[in-house]
């Protein structure tokens, strides 16, 4: 029996990709006015980022609920060993306490551990991704879970907005920082800290972020997976490819586009990296 391992849709893990490691992932709600859509299977990303830019209100998310989260661990539930359940942090959605709920309704039919990963997207796919190729060598529960803690705490992410108005309009940052941007003309570079999301600098365009992004991944050791991930700018996530291969070889940089889930609070014209170090 093997171990499943799944999580939510703030990873930004391509669906072919998602499938290939087994991962399977819960998708997050996305509301434009009475209109719901699950991220990545009733909605994907040219059409939210269209939607995004012609709509005339702002489009709200919500996590997955309890329900949600029992249907699909019940699909595994006699067939597994048991379950690894990787989601974004519980600093900045609910997604955990539904998975943990869920867990709940289901104990006596297998063992389910939710782990709260401290990151979203690019952050998040290292760490599900991680768990996963174990779960495809068919190693144990303990393995995975102890594979999976290491790989939260071997994990950096560092990234640029263009705009901070998504942002605020999610609630997803301190207003400080949104009235700062916004007084000074200048994007604000974001890191994570113990699960939340804190402003590391400001730059004045996006050129000046990938200078910033290049640096962050220059000061780093021993990198041994890099991830980009950007909102609706695919040039310019290939071109800061280009020059993070002088630090890391590019055939192993994979780029991920920011989908639904989190492209509410990014707004297109996110650009950010998250890597991981150690062996």
């Amino acid at each position: 029996m093997s171990v499943q391992v799944v999580t939510d849709s703030t990873c930004d893990i391509p669906r072919e990709m998602a499938g290939e490691l087994g991962i399977r992932i819960v998708p997050i709600y996305v509301r434009f006015g009475n209109s719901i859509y699950r991220d990545g299977e009733d909605i994907d990303r040219e059409e939210f980022y269209h939607r995004l830019k012609v709509s005339p209100v702002h489009p709200a998310t919500s996590q997955p609920t309890p329900e949600d989260f029992k249907k699909i661990y019940g699909e595994y539930c006699h067939t597994a060993e048991g379950i690894v359940s990787i989601h974004i942090s519980s600093r900045i959605s609910g997604t955990c306490n539904s998975a943990n709920i869920a867990r709940k309704m289901l104990v006596s039919r297998c063992r389910i551990e939710v782990i709260d990963s401290k990151f979203n997207s690019g952050g998040l796919a290292l760490v599900a991704m991680a768990a996963a190729r174990l779960a495809r060598a068919g190693k144990d529960m303990e393995t995975i879970l102890a594979e999976t803690r290491r790989a939260i705490s071997q994990v950096r992410m560092y990234g640029v907005f263009e705009t901070m108005k998504y942002l605020a309009r999610g609630g997803r940052v301190n207003r400080a920082i949104v009235m700062a941007a916004s007084f000074l003309k200048v994007m604000p570079l974001l890191t994570f800290r113990d699960g939340e999301i804190i402003r590391a600098g400001l730059v004045r365009s996006l050129n000046r972020g990938m200078d910033k992004i290049c640096r962050f991944v220059a000061g780093q050791k021993d990198i041994t997976e890099l991830v980009i991930v950007h909102s609706a700018i695919p040039e310019r996530a290939e071109i800061l490819k280009k020059r993070l291969a002088a630090l890391f070889p590019e055939e192993k940089i994979e780029t991920l586009e920011l989908g639904a889930g989190l492209g509410v609070h990014g707004g297109p014209g996110v650009l950010l990296v998250a890597l991981r170090q150690g062996s």
